[in-house]
């Protein structure tokens, strides 16, 4: 688990430095670079990383010479905790004011305009992590959601600042649990304002999440596969694999993708720390250890021991 880390500084090149080391590559600019003041804590869980910026006028840019150093790709969530800020992507703008969130997409150019002090919490987390497709989380970056209306986002924002103010939870033990469970709400909310949960708009989008959202609540059983979730959905499965293959993926790719996903949260989970590594593949769909060792270590790099012993390290 990684520890509480804080930047400090007074001095601009290195606020300018700090940042782009606390996230992806950034360009940072200011015309008022003294005198300066700038503060970056951060807290990571596994693939999760939640900081609280502090600093005076600036502007931030991710640019498209920036985004090809880099392969992983990364959503980013601001939400405003103090003074104002202006997110634009993709021809839209977001002025941000306090208990305002915005999402945006670290593989495509944005800008982060600040006129003046602010303070304001960014979570960066990868993008396979939301259980929505690409293109449609792509409608909604840089849209303003309010957290100080009636509604999901109002409900979700004093969970997400508590964070901010808490970093040592994250970097704690509950830290895993905290930060899937900020990527979980954050999800719903994006959902919500997609339509996806009330099935109106786009049929062929709400079906796709009645898909995935029925594969994510039948993970353990050993029969998921095309035909059980054709058939609950009242779909053939040549239908079923045109929606996965829409998405750049196929059926049984995501099944073992969210599987894996969820074993590894497991393993990283102090709750289950005296779970046998079988006993979680098994709770997950994997039957056969030897197999699920395999494909963990393909998809992540490390063996499945190896990661649990690297979180107790």
């Amino acid at each position: 688990m990684s520890a509480l880390s804080m930047s400090t500084t007074q001095n601009f090149s290195q606020f300018r430095t700090a940042v782009s080391e606390s996230f992806v590559p950034l360009q940072v600019t200011s015309d008022k670079p003294q005198p300066f003041y700038g503060r970056i804590r951060m807290a990571a869980a596994d693939e999760v990383h939640v900081s609280e910026v502090s600093a005076g006028r600036h502007v931030v840019e991710r640019t498209p010479e920036l985004i090809a150093r880099g392969d992983r790709k990364y959503f980013k969530l601001s939400l405003m905790l103090a003074g104002n800020g202006l997110l634009v992507q993709d021809n839209r703008e977001a002025l941000l004011q306090p208990g305002d969130l915005a999402i945006y997409d670290t593989n495509r150019p944005y800008s982060l305009v600040f006129d003046d002090d602010f303070r304001t919490m960014v979570v960066m987390f990868p993008q396979h992590l939301v259980d929505l497709p690409l293109e449609a989380v792509g409608q909604l970056t840089a849209v303003r959601m309010s957290g100080r209306e009636e509604g999901l986002t109002g409900i979700i924002v004093p969970f997400l600042a508590q964070m901010a103010n808490n970093l040592e939870q994250v970097s704690g033990a509950p830290g895993v649990r905290l930060t899937r469970s900020a990527i979980d709400l954050v999800t719903t909310v994006l959902a919500n304002q997609l339509d996806l949960d009330r099935g109106t708009g786009n049929g062929h989008r709400a079906l796709a999440h009645r898909v995935r959202q029925f594969i994510d609540t039948n993970l353990s059983s050993v029969d998921l596969g095309p035909t059980q979730i054709a058939a609950a959905h009242f779909i053939s499965t040549r239908h079923l694999h045109s929606i996965f293959r829409e998405q750049g993926t196929t059926v049984s790719s995501w099944i073992r993708e969210r599987r894996l996903d969820r074993c590894r949260r497991d393993l990283l989970d102090l709750v289950h720390a005296d779970r046998p590594v079988a006993t979680i593949a098994a709770r997950w769909g994997f039957v056969d250890a030897a197999h699920f060792s395999r494909v963990f270590k393909a998809a992540y790099g490390v063996s499945p021991s190896e990661l649990r012993a690297r979180r107790t390290s």
